[in-house]
């Protein structure tokens, strides 16, 4: 039941003394050095001044860190989140205690018994933004209605694996009994689905605001009656074999545990293998499974081994019917992250059927 489900949300915090403030006027050198210690430091007059130390920061890590290879990036970020997150904001009644600030739906939504408490200022940020997304919704290019992203659940951004899969589903003349999807997020794959006549979609989710969210979205409409769910890893309850099983699963390998939204982009070891071997026994002979990838890890140096081609060499369980790849468009020039890479990367859909 969605009841039992407990949100992932930030931890608030309690502090029993106020530590260290900051705000235009302060001087940054001492409060940057006091986060090197990992001592806290607290936001109390206007909320833009989070902002300006955050940028700080920035600045202090650009002159100490290498920022260039998807490694160095990765130990930037790392470095980045541990430092940020020592920056508080106070709430009071559910609302942030500095001026200028934005209102927040999900303080009421997700801390109604808590009257005072602080929250490191880039969670706040994320808040922020994701109660935009779902009070405003987004349009996506291959949906009828906008999406209304519940907090904490990745959605997509950039849309060539939506209209690959569409393309795909056009020409689908196969049975459209059921369909399982392990991974389903904020619902954009079932959606699909369903839009294209799929009659039932099975979906799981490690992520417990996938589902508090999906549900919420659904509401009693019809979508709810199409889409069914279920909190659980892989496959989950769903064991009836389907006719089509969809996953779009992290498109880079981890290389540390990973928890929360990271789950949508770093993969483990374990999961493909334990994945196909899953996918096995829950596709039905003649059915189709789809996965959507990209060689993003391969050209950005990240690992030589692509795992769906692994499973089709090595796996015994599933050969090839067909893949397409499809270009992903040059990056923004105000993007300098991934500028290097963007016109090598391909989008991919692997069709795989039963040996």
């Amino acid at each position: 039941m969605t009841q039992e489900l407990s949100i992932h949300k930030p931890e608030p915090i309690f502090l029993k003394r106020k530590p260290m403030t900051f705000n235009q006027g302060t001087d940054v050198v001492p409060v940057l050095k006091t986060l090197e210690k990992g001592k806290l430091i607290v936001i109390n007059e206007f909320y833009n001044d989070g902002i300006i130390l955050l940028k700080q920061i920035h600045r202090y890590l650009n002159q100490n860190f290498p920022n260039s290879t998807m490694q160095e990036q990765r130990v930037y970020r790392s470095e980045f989140q541990k430092l940020s997150n020592l920056v508080l904001v106070e709430i009071k009644d559910h609302t942030l205690n500095v001026k200028k600030a934005p209102k927040i739906g999900w303080l009421k939504k997700f801390y109604s018994n808590a009257d005072s408490f602080y929250l490191p200022f880039p969670q706040i940020q994320g808040m922020n933004s994701a109660w935009q997304w779902y009070e405003n919704g987004i349009s996506i290019p291959v949906l009828r209605n906008k999406l209304h992203p519940f907090y904490g659940v990745y959605f997509p951004t950039r849309f060539e694996h939506l209209l690959v899969f569409d393309n795909w589903l056009k020409r689908y003349e196969g049975p459209k009994k059921s369909a399982i999807e392990v991974g389903i997020g904020s619902g954009v794959l079932a959606m699909q689905m369903v839009q294209h006549g799929f009659q039932k979609v099975f979906g799981t989710d490690v992520n417990p605001n996938a589902i508090v969210g999906l549900k919420e979205f659904m509401g009693s409409t019809k979508l709810s009656r199409k889409i069914e769910l279920d909190y659980n890893p892989l496959f989950g309850k769903w064991d009836k074999p389907a006719e089509l099983i969809v996953f779009n699963p992290p498109w880079l390998p981890a290389n540390q545990e990973v928890d929360g939204m990271d789950q949508a982009i770093y993969y483990d070891e374990n999961l493909f293998p334990e994945f196909f071997s899953s996918a096995k026994e829950r596709l039905l002979e003649d059915g189709k499974l789809i996965l959507l990838f990209s060689n993003l890890a391969q050209i950005t140096g990240v690992t030589n081994e692509h795992p769906i081609e692994k499973e089709i060499e090595e796996g015994g369980r599933f050969k090839l019917s067909r893949v397409f790849k499809k270009s992903v468009g040059a990056a923004s020039e105000k993007t300098k992250r991934d500028a290097n890479w963007r016109s090598e990367e391909e989008i991919e859909l692997w069709e795989l059927i039963h040996i």
